[in-house]
């Protein structure tokens, strides 16, 4: 015969009055943890009291029950209706609901407690997302969501981002296939289609960091710091029915723009209409474009305008602001740390000051009818109106022939163009944030670098190499000099007449974008503008201008003419006499060599590191592992070997970042080549410099000492 089964009774629920009961020293918890005692409070006011009491009889020394009773498992609970009742929002003898435990019992009152608080299952994250999303999609709205769970607005719209993932992935992550911070990744885009896209991409890879989800879902997309969209406006783009995406989960800058198409099309309509409102000044052309290429004004002729007078009320202001920044230095003088206040306002002053330092300029109406005026983006996203350029084929005959001031074309100038109609040029076309050019990995052999690729790096070479030569006028002179003696001398096969010497600049028809923001641009412009604004205005004046500088001023100004005649750029060779031979290329490029040795070029100090659009997205995956090898080792090149291409790139950009890495054409020539072209010099007892680029040789710096004579021409 089979045993009964022994039942089982469960403890009795009664209400008690709450001032019969007392909070037992058997409860385990001790640390405070998890919501407050004030927000769970509130909970109950709320919603009244979800879980009952666990209680016991306190009994006397005899052993009967004293009509109290203690609480080991439901403390925090006590402590909230506590609260409630010194807040008189409770009767002190309001009924609790409480399980009583009998007293016989041999289960510990702190088996009880300890019971209570580790036997209960956290719930699931997704659903706690889901649980957020029900209570919205019944009315309730994101504040009342927070407010009703002790939490911030910012967490609500977290979770619920969260839950609005892709079904299919939400299940993925139920079932512990993906991680919480790779679903956060996924909330960047409402679009279920293309994170399934992503998903699918990365699950068959090792390679599933949450940045390449958040890299892979917004690689077409335009980032809100873009200076397009800081000139257009985040409004403007979103009033267009542009699709913004954000990131709620960690910074991300403002966000991606999703519809590029729509922001350079608001970006197109809104440097038309500025460039409507400067054409009704009267200017015979309007040149509009988001980035003008370096070297766009070559050729061009700026006019000499007049800065607008202040008025009496603008004088006053300025005079009065500058009295009130000479009284916040006197005060502070000697001070280590200005207050913020104070730093602030002497901030705020120099601004206005640059305001009005910066007049409008006033040009002649006959001027005005044969120049025109360049219209574009700055890097920080402002306005930028350049006016005041005249075109060679639009200057008044002259009575007298003048010198050509250059032979080349504007290589940014748009033939055509009408002033009631300016022209939006078309920048080079990317796909992706990069050239768009075709890859061969289907060939094993490392092909060369492309001749459009070789001239843009050289591009950038030459302006660094023009840079550095213009600070070292005893190099520049030496170079000028080697120049002059290629023309002087027949055993070098002059082809020059009389003493006809000329200075050409080699204008960039293929460049990079934003070589114009490179630091060796950026440097060559200011000095340029230094000097230009020290020239005389009349031409009859410069030769006693020249000669009243002083023996340094001639040598950086000798100095900073030389480095325009700088070319080191790559093209490809004309076998036929169109242009530059293959043999006149490789000749231009060793003497570049010569002159980068003489005045220690590095790329690296001039600014240039191998980014995607530079460098990584334009040549074969094989190139991208060798400079990744090169640069930052064997295990690093390991790590990004099995990736597509695009990632690759963007991997070698980061890996690569601060090693210094320079592919062979930006590199310095070998030492080997060096060595023989230091060999071939004349030992000493040349003539002396002229004087005036003689330096103090007790100014000389220990790095110029060491630095070669005068290399023999080859």
């Amino acid at each position: 015969m089979a045993n009964a089964v022994q039942k089982i009774t469960l403890s009795s629920s009664r209400d008690i009055p709450f001032n019969k009961l007392v909070l037992s020293q058997s409860n385990v918890r001790r640390v405070k943890a998890g919501v407050s005692i004030e927000e769970l409070a509130e909970d109950i006011a709320r919603r009244t009291l979800l879980q009952s009491l666990n209680v016991r009889p306190v009994l006397n020394p005899e052993g009967t029950e004293t009509g109290m009773f203690e609480i080991p498992a439901g403390g925090r609970r006590y402590r909230a209706l506590e609260l409630l009742v010194k807040q008189k929002r409770l009767a002190k003898t309001a009924p609790v609901p409480c399980v009583v435990r009998d007293p016989a019992s041999t289960i510990l009152a702190e088996d009880d407690s300890l019971a209570e608080n580790i036997q209960r299952a956290p719930l699931h994250p997704l659903d706690q997302f889901r649980a957020f999303l029900a209570l919205q999609e019944k009315g309730q709205s994101e504040e009342d969501i927070a407010a009703a769970f002790f939490t911030s607005v910012n967490v609500v719209k977290q979770r619920l981002r969260l839950a609005a993932v892709s079904p299919a992935l939400l299940e993925i992550y139920a079932e512990d296939g993906m991680s919480l911070e790779q679903l956060m990744a996924f909330t960047v885009t409402a679009d279920h289609g293309r994170q399934e896209q992503v998903w699918q991409a990365i699950s068959g890879s090792w390679q599933k960091e949450p940045y390449q989800i958040r890299r892979m879902l917004t690689e077409k997309t335009v980032r809100a710091s873009d200076r397009r969209v800081v000139f257009v406006g985040l409004d403007a783009y979103e009033a267009a029915g542009g699709v913004l995406l954000r990131d709620l989960f960690q910074s991300d800058d403002g966000g991606w723009l999703e519809d590029v198409a729509l922001l350079d099309r608001l970006v197109a309509e809104k440097l038309k209409a500025e460039a409507e409102t400067i054409a009704a000044e009267g200017w015979k052309w309007i040149e509009v474009a988001i980035d003008f290429p370096y070297g766009h004004t070559r050729g061009l002729r700026e006019l000499d305008g007049v800065s607008a007078d202040l008025t009496a009320e603008e004088q006053a202001t300025i005079e009065a602001l500058e009295a009130e920044y000479a009284k916040l230095e006197a005060e502070h003088d000697g001070a280590d740390e200005l207050p913020d206040e104070v730093d602030q306002r002497i901030g705020e002053i120099e601004t206005a000051l640059g305001v009005f330092n910066d007049r409008p300029v006033i040009y002649q109406p006959a001027d005005i009818a044969r120049a025109g005026a360049f219209v574009g983006i700055d890097a920080e996203g402002t306005l930028l109106i350049d006016r005041g350029y005249v075109r060679p084929e639009d200057e008044v005959p002259a009575s007298e022939p003048e010198q050509a001031r250059s032979s080349e074309p504007d290589a940014a100038a748009l033939d055509g163009a009408e002033p009631s109609a300016p022209v939006i040029q078309r920048a080079i076309i990317t796909i992706g944030g990069k050239v768009a050019e075709p890859e061969d990995e289907d060939d094993d052999a490392v092909k060369p670098l492309p001749d459009r690729l070789l001239t843009e790096l050289t591009a950038e070479r030459t302006l660094a190499l023009r840079d550095k030569l213009a600070i070292m006028p005893s190099v520049a002179f030496q170079a000028v000099l080697h120049k002059f003696c290629l023309d002087v001398f027949s055993r070098y096969s002059s082809y020059g007449t009389a003493m006809e010497i000329s200075m050409r600049s080699a204008s960039f028809p293929v460049q990079a974008q934003g070589l114009k923001d490179t630091p060796a641009a950026k440097a060559i412009d200011a000095r340029h503008k230094t000097w230009e604004e020290r020239l005389p205005k009349d031409k009859a004046d410069l030769w006693d201008w020249l000669i009243s500088l002083t023996g340094d001023e001639q040598a950086a100004l000798f100095a900073h003419c030389a480095s325009f005649g700088v070319n080191a750029l790559y093209e490809k060779g004309d076998r036929y006499g169109g242009g530059a031979t293959p043999h006149t290329v490789e000749q231009r490029i060793a003497d570049a060599d010569r002159i980068a040795w003489a005045v220690d070029l590095d790329m690296v100090e001039s600014g240039w590191r191998p980014t995607v659009e530079n460098y990584l997205g334009r040549v074969p995956k094989r190139r991208i592992l060798e400079a990744v090898r090169e640069g930052a080792g064997e295990r690093a090149a390991q790590l990004i070997d099995h990736l597509k291409k695009g990632d690759m790139a963007k991997e070698a950009e980061r890996l690569l970042a601060e090693t210094g890495w320079l592919p062979e054409p930006l590199q310095m020539a070998d030492v080997d080549q060096a060595a023989t072209a230091h060999a071939a010099e004349p030992e000493g007892g040349g003539e002396a410099l002229p004087e005036f680029l003689a330096g103090d040789d007790d100014e000389t710096p220990a790095d110029e000492a060491a630095e070669p004579h005068m290399i023999a021409a080859e």
